[in-house]
């Protein structure tokens, strides 16, 4: 008994090691634009991308890299666009639209829920219309996941 115990346990400690973590992030971005002119979306990118590729390393403010790392390269083609509404009507705040949204994104995170990714963090910030001059602005959030393989 104590032996099959032993085993059971050294065997559940590989198994623990051995586990490899993913890592997915998910952004909103909901237009803060009154009228309705923006743009709001939830984007999740569908490639890898190994961020080595775009990273120099910089002693003394020289370039210590000997490869040119290209801002252009660092696009991805294939990613998801899940619309969503924006903020503002032609009327001001839609409460209506902020409601829908909340439905869009819980239904994407209860998605992923089910595709075995756990929320672990979230991240938020505006860009807020800074007047009457200024009719720009975005709220962005981050859904950061994680699964075991």
């Amino acid at each position: 008994m104590k032996t099959q115990l032993l085993l059971a346990f050294v065997f559940s400690a590989f198994t623990a090691f051995a586990q490899i973590t993913e890592y997915k992030v998910v952004t909103s971005v909901e237009s803060i634009v009154p009228g309705g002119v923006g743009r709001s979306r939830i984007v999740e990118n569908n490639q890898e991308v190994d961020y080595k590729e775009f990273t120099t390393t910089r002693v003394d403010g020289k370039d210590r890299n000997s490869k040119d790392v290209k801002r252009k390269g660092l696009k991805i083609d294939n990613l998801n666009e899940t619309k969503l509404l924006n903020f503002y009507s032609v009327a001001g705040i839609n409460f209506q639209n902020i409601a829908s949204n909340d439905a869009i994104i819980s239904s994407k995170l209860n998605d992923l829920s089910a595709e075995g990714w756990d929320l672990i963090h979230v991240v938020s910030g505006v860009e807020s219309d800074s007047g009457e001059t200024d009719g720009n602005g975005i709220f962005i959030t981050r859904y950061i996941f994680k699964r075991i393989l």
